[in-house]
């Protein structure tokens, strides 16, 4: 598997957006969102405002993705982390061999700065997270409207 990294300086070329939108949103089964989330976060990724941004890393093998990371800035260091991990995805035939940890590597090596994800707690992936330093800081509460 090549782990390739994208941003709004380095744009999309072997996958389409839709490719990635794809691959998520079947690779995340019952712990994913609607197709239009998906694509929100992506173009996020790539806007062009200096605090905005992120970075879409694809662990792809000849022309199949078999891992996707998104990362969102949040633009807000040091009382929020400075990024956000939304979406991590390991293809069903590629898991239980390293390539969520490589991901989540590659995440960590190319931000400065904190990284903050959110994860439900049946997920297998929490040990996984926690196996890599993240820590449960903080319980989330939502008001949705």
């Amino acid at each position: 598997m090549v782990i390739s990294v994208y941003d709004k300086n380095n744009p999309l070329d072997r996958f389409s957006e839709d490719d990635i939108v794809q691959f998520l949103y079947e690779a995340l089964e019952q712990f994913g969102d609607p197709k239009a989330d998906i694509r929100r976060c992506l173009n996020y990724a790539f806007e062009n405002i200096s605090s905005f941004g992120g970075k879409v890393i694809l662990a792809s093998e000849e022309d199949k993705i078999g891992g996707a990371v998104i990362i969102n800035n949040t633009g807000m260091k040091g009382y929020i982390p400075e990024h956000i991990l939304v979406y991590i995805a390991v293809g069903p035939d590629q898991r239980g061999k390293g390539l969520g940890e490589k991901l989540m590597e590659k995440a960590a090596e190319v931000t400065e700065g904190a990284i903050a994800l959110h994860v439900e707690e049946d997920n297998p992936a929490l040990h996984l997270y926690e196996k890599i330093g993240y820590e449960n800081k903080y319980l989330e509460m939502r008001l949705s409207k």
